[in-house]
């Protein structure tokens, strides 16, 4: 089972980003703030490449050896 600070934590996460957390409480307790930034991360690899520079299929033209060809 979820532990009630990974349900809170992923719940804030979903909700807002980690800077407005941040900037709006004054004293988040460092485990809470360690979990926020988990959840705050995409699950997903098309999450990660929509919010990311990373592109599939690219990355043969991205790397150091084709760069100096």
């Amino acid at each position: 089972p979820e532990s009630l600070l990974d349900a809170a934590a992923k719940r804030v996460a979903g909700s807002w980003a980690f800077e407005r957390v941040e900037g709006r409480f004054q004293r988040i307790p460092e485990p809470v703030q360690r979990r926020i930034v988990y959840w705050s991360f995409p699950r997903s690899e098309r999450q990660i490449c929509m919010y990311s520079s990373f592109q599939p299929g690219r990355a043969a033209a991205a790397s150091p050896a084709s760069a100096a060809a």
